[in-house]
């Protein structure tokens, strides 16, 4: 049994290694990630998409959004009018954590059929319909400045450049992701989180906020392995 593990362990790293358009994108989103001072500079993006995904789950329940913010220490916040408490509040607060890397897993699905040029549009797309909604200079300066690199390497790179940036967005996405829900749990245990999106939902819910944030880990890590298979393992 254990030589049949090590067997499918040795043919998956084999069959990601066979993959290099894939896997080199994927090793640099990491070290953008993880080395502290490239995080801090493009953090911002993956505050963007937070922010986005609240603002899609204050839309889809109802509520009125009025605006969003970011801010250049990376924070965000989204502003919106409706009842203080119920499943519409609820959701839009569990809308944020969620969805870079589920945005991530969406564009790993599209780099995996080949429509990189797709999700770099759809991408595009998803940041103008933010503008509109962004109420603070950094802010705007922040969306333009993505939608604008993306949009010009959608419409002027050749496409090998085109799957590599996308597929590297696409890791970036899904890793930042999964590292800020790690910030998330690290400043609820320090005490530098009290009013973060798990401890609102602890306050609207009676849930701990212990266990959202639980929840967060367990969607971006799902969202990040689905990605390594579909982009890496699969066959």
């Amino acid at each position: 049994m254990a030589t049949d593990a090590f067997s499918v362990v040795t043919a998956g790293v084999q069959t990601a290694l066979d993959r290099p358009e894939v896997l080199v994108p994927g090793l640099v989103a990491l070290a953008v990630v993880v080395w502290t001072l490239s995080w801090r500079v493009t953090r911002t993006v993956v505050t963007i998409a937070h922010e986005g995904g609240h603002a899609l789950l204050a839309v889809v329940t109802g509520r009125g959004l009025t605006g969003i913010r970011l801010h250049a220490d990376t924070s965000g916040v989204t502003h919106s009018t409706g009842r203080g408490r119920g499943p519409g509040v609820v959701l839009m607060f569990l809308g944020g954590y969620p969805a870079p890397p589920l945005l991530g897993l969406a564009g790993a699905l599209a780099v995996a059929e080949g429509h990189a040029d797709v999700a770099l549009w759809v991408a595009t797309g998803l940041l103008l319909v933010t503008l509109v909604h962004i109420r603070n200079a950094f802010g705007v300066l922040a969306v333009l400045a993505t939608g604008g690199a993306t949009a010009a390497v959608a419409y002027a790179a050749p496409p090998d450049l085109r799957t590599a940036f996308a597929t590297a967005m696409v890791w970036f996405l899904l890793i930042g992701g999964l590292r800020a829900v790690g910030e998330l749990q690290r400043g609820r245990r320090t005490g530098r989180r009290g009013g973060s999106d798990a401890d609102q939902l602890a306050r609207l819910t009676g849930v701990s906020g212990g266990i959202w944030a639980a929840l967060f880990w367990l969607l971006a890590a799902a969202a990040l392995i689905i990605a390594v298979w579909v982009l890496l393992l699969r066959t």
